[in-house]
């Protein structure tokens, strides 16, 4: 039986598969059908020759969920909340994203203030009732729901984190008026303090709901009937997987659904080259993503923005994403200066060079204009070299430059805002890129990676036999996991380890029956606990690995000492003349599938007929004789000299001059970057 992975990319949907009997593996690409993503599900494993039937795990990372988001493509959604937070999803923290910019605008509402209704209840932060809910006014409201027909709705209270009595019971009005409506309430979706966090939260998942529930069934239906017996499995942003049913409950756990899947390749590459430390970088057709493997696993975030203060407060792999990708557009913006992206020429009607409809210069032109791409692509794929020549020329005109410095001009202004991504998520993490390697993955990804590099002074590049689908990879190397969290504020040096040990039995039992959900056997289920903590008086927390078992009074020190060190790693710094206090408790549970076998991509042989070949390769404002190699014909252990260029069976490599690689057992070429 096969396990098989599929991201769908904004450009292309890619397939990694491997046979659980004999660890043979097989790969695919096909273009993603934006009309209805599901088909280049089915597209991909037919392309890839593997029957439906042999299918055991379908592992599935998906951008619908983010997309619908972006673009605000979901049916209208109602929000309720407590009496003068009605715009709290709007305003925000009043935060300015940029302090000088007198003209920058707040995202749009993701549910229009005409559907926000407010509503008199209080709940104390004590969860004590200070006003009951206005029984009469629910109804009003309720009905006034059912008569626009919105079938989704999100319900925010004040303080429901202590108690959900309120929301629970505007649930039940509403479902009375709507009985077949999506009503979710905050202290289900996320029962932690900050109301503007929980409430946007809610507010997402109360929109993508109906989107994702027709996606799923749609998917689910279409590999039924294909013949489909195995399990469906989701890429959920925290680096694991879940099962259909729990995806389309909690689809806000599928905001980096698809970026996950290159994480966990990162973390498998940890596990066979030795490298503890990774940057994993993929470039796509439409984005380019940057996140930090450390100690062989991802970090984990809490204060992920979708969008400038719209902020989705679930646990999540630290991500940073830029709209820099293969099919990102060069143009000229007002002041006469060369922009790259964020557009994207998508896949349809995608580059120029595509022949498909597109007109304006991406990348992908760029690349091919500068000699780094070969038209055929090794006789996979036709690209049309004048229609990239003529969409690079009206940028160049328009500009002043000539064709290849226009060219080379967007590839250097598309890694910069690489490496800027890249700099984000390590120096906000107060990480020194040089103590890390760089992997590349993604179709596009070879092509720039030793540029970014350079540009962040990272050493040394990683580059995967399997780069250009990655992402898919990574789907089958995952473990079903669940996060379950429960507000719990108390310092450290009067807390109850009774109410502690009980928090964390019940947060157990939850996480216990969402991994049942998804049918993992009982023996191998896997809990961690964790808890947010900070100094009194701080506004941010830091997550803390708590110890399994009975937690007794004699082991509130070693917690202390786990959160100074914890604070060290994140900020440097830590204090003994500070109280600590406990925010919110947590668990982590896994549900552990077989591990991945190490592949070896390497050649054992040279190819027969294979010779030394070269092209001429546009670097630096001058033609090279860059030399060409097919990634079959490379050996363990052969040094490849830049410039060059290694065509692999779903991306290119690119060398500049100066830089060398070589492969190692695995497969991967270990490039040493030169600056």
């Amino acid at each position: 039986m096969w396990r098989v992975g599929i991201d769908v990319g904004g450009t292309f949907t890619d397939l990694f598969a491997w046979n659980e009997q004999d660890n043979n593996y097989k790969t695919a690409k096909v273009l993603t059908t934006k009309d209805d993503r599901s088909r280049g599900v089915l597209q991909s494993i037919e392309a890839a020759g593997i029957g439906f039937g042999d299918i055991s795990l379908l592992m599935h990372g998906t951008t619908t969920a983010t997309n619908a988001l972006i673009e605000r493509d979901f049916p209208d959604a109602a929000f309720i909340t407590t009496e003068g937070f009605r715009d709290t999803i709007e305003i925000g923290r009043q935060h300015r994203k940029a302090l000088y910019d007198p003209y920058q605008t707040k995202p749009k509402p993701l549910i229009r203030r005409r559907h926000r209704f407010a509503l008199d209840e209080r709940m104390a932060v004590d969860g004590k009732v200070r006003r009951p809910l206005d029984v009469e006014a629910a109804n009003k409201i309720a009905a006034t729901i059912a008569e626009r027909g919105i079938k989704a709705v999100g319900i925010g209270f004040i303080n429901a984190y202590v108690n959900s009595e309120h929301e629970q019971q505007m649930r039940d009005i509403l479902l009375e008026h709507v009985p077949d409506a999506h009503v979710v309430i905050s202290a289900e979706t996320r029962p932690i303090f900050r109301e503007h966090p929980r409430f946007v939260t809610t507010a997402i998942r109360a929109c993508l709901m109906p989107v994702m529930t027709i996606y799923f069934d749609r998917l689910s239906t279409s590999l039924s009937e294909k013949g489909f017996t195995g399990t469906l499995l989701i890429l959920k942003s925290n680096g694991g997987v879940m099962g259909a049913e729990n995806a389309k409950d909690r689809p806000e756990e599928l905001i980096e659904s698809g970026p996950a899947g290159g994480v966990a390749y990162a973390s498998y590459l940890a596990r066979t080259t030795g490298f503890g430390n990774i940057i994993h970088t993929d470039v796509g057709g439409t984005s380019f993503d940057a996140s930090i493997v450390e100690n062989g696993g991802g970090l984990i975030t809490r204060n992920y923005e979708l969008e400038w203060e719209v902020p989705v407060s679930v646990p999540m792999l630290d991500i940073h994403s830029v709209g820099a990708g293969g099919g990102s557009i060069g143009w000229v913006d007002d002041g006469g200066s060369l922009r790259v992206g964020p557009r994207s020429a998508g896949s349809e009607p995608g580059p120029a060079c595509y022949g498909r409809g597109g007109l304006e210069p991406t990348i992908t032109d760029a690349n091919l204009v500068l000699g780094r791409l070969d038209p055929t692509l090794s006789n996979k794929f036709s690209l049309d070299v004048e229609a990239a020549e003529a969409a690079i020329d009206k940028l160049a005109e328009k500009i002043g430059l000539t064709r290849l410095q226009a060219a080379e001009g967007m590839i250097k202004i598309s890694c910069e805002t690489m490496a800027q991504a890249v700099k984000g998520v390590v120096v906000e993490r107060a990480r020194d890129p040089r103590d890390f390697v760089l992997a590349s993955f993604g179709g596009a990804g070879p092509m720039h990676a030793c540029f970014v590099a350079q540009a962040m002074n990272i050493p040394k590049v990683i580059i995967p036999g399997q780069a250009g689908v990655a992402s898919a990879f990574g789907a089958t190397a995952m473990n079903v996991r669940h996060d379950v969290e429960a507000f719990h504020y108390a310092d450290l040096g009067t807390v109850s380890v009774d109410a502690l040990n009980e928090i964390y039995e019940q947060l157990e039992v939850e996480a216990r029956e969402r991994l049942a959900r998804d049918s993992v056997p009982a023996d191998k289920i896997e809990i961690g606990r964790t808890a947010q903590m900070r100094y009194v008086g701080q506004t941010y927390e830091v997550d803390v690995s708590i110890r399994s078992g009975k937690i007794g009074q004699d082991h509130l020190s070693e917690i202390a000492e786990a959160f100074h060190a914890a604070h060290r790693q994140e900020y440097g710094v830590s204090s003994d003349d500070f109280p600590i206090a406990f925010v919110a408790l947590g668990v982590v549970a896994t549900g552990a599938l077989t591990e991945a076998p190490i592949f070896n991509f390497a050649s054992s042989a040279k190819a027969e007929g294979s010779e030394a070949r070269s092209r001429k390769v546009y670097f630096e404002g001058e033609w090279v004789d860059a030399i060409l190699k097919n990634a079959a014909e490379i050996l363990t252990g052969e040094t490849i000299r830049g410039p060059a260029l290694i065509e692999y069976h779903d991306s290119i490599a690119v060398l500049p001059p100066r830089c060398d690689g070589e492969v190692d057992p695995h497969g991967n070429l270990l490039v040493s970057i030169s600056n």
